[in-house]
């Protein structure tokens, strides 16, 4: 006849209660409140959070598939202060001044090409400098047609991966780069329902 063994997370407990039983009162100040030195410390970590990454929240379905409606997502800010955004970063960027909104909106959007590139979108395919780029990522292939843009110095070229849809270049022009305030690094959190709204952005 056998019988069950208990668990080794159970033999851990036990054995743990039992060294508990005779620990000194002093081997408990790990639980208490942090001092001065735990609070300056904590306060830095949070200075450095808010200078280097921040988090967003996905309003519209501009970049569906990639992203979607309500999703909460990590921005690093760091490295564009220092470099230009490079082919297929989702970067956030101030508005570009334009008709119905402010400079104070951010979107997210695709960076697809960079300053002294000639950019296209016809016959349902992006061309950079006449080559059809392939972009397995788009919910459908773009349904209209852009004109012939060159993309100047100091300026990207950024669309929603969701085309149709989607209030971007193909509709104001290349991005001036001041405007970028970081690049998307992951999804930390994405609501169950699935469901997308229509809103550009």
């Amino acid at each position: 006849m056998s019988f069950l063994r208990p668990s080794a997370l159970n033999n851990f407990f036990i054995t743990s209660a039992t060294v508990l039983k005779w620990m000194p009162c002093q081997s408990w100040g790990f639980l208490r409140w942090p001092g001065l030195d735990g609070l300056l410390r904590l306060l830095v970590l949070v200075l450095l959070w808010s200078t280097f990454s921040e988090l967003r929240f996905i309003p519209s379905s501009s970049m569906y598939p990639t992203l979607r409606v309500g999703d909460r997502i990590i921005i690093e800010k760091a490295s564009y202060y220092l470099k230009v955004p490079a082919i297929n970063d989702i970067v956030t960027f101030q508005a570009p001044k334009q008709l119905g909104i402010t400079g104070e909106d951010v979107f997210i959007k695709r960076v697809v090409a960079k300053a002294g590139d000639l950019v296209q979108v016809h016959h349902g395919s992006l061309y950079v400098n006449g080559i059809a780029q392939t972009e397995d990522f788009l919910v459908e292939r773009p349904a209209y047609t852009s004109n012939l843009t060159y993309v100047p110095e100091g300026h990207i070229y950024v669309l929603g991966d969701n085309r149709n849809n989607s209030y971007d270049s193909h509709v104001w022009g290349p991005l001036p780069i001041k405007n970028v305030i970081g690049r998307f690094v992951t999804c930390c959190y994405r609501p169950s329902n699935k469901r997308q709204h229509d809103g550009w952005r």
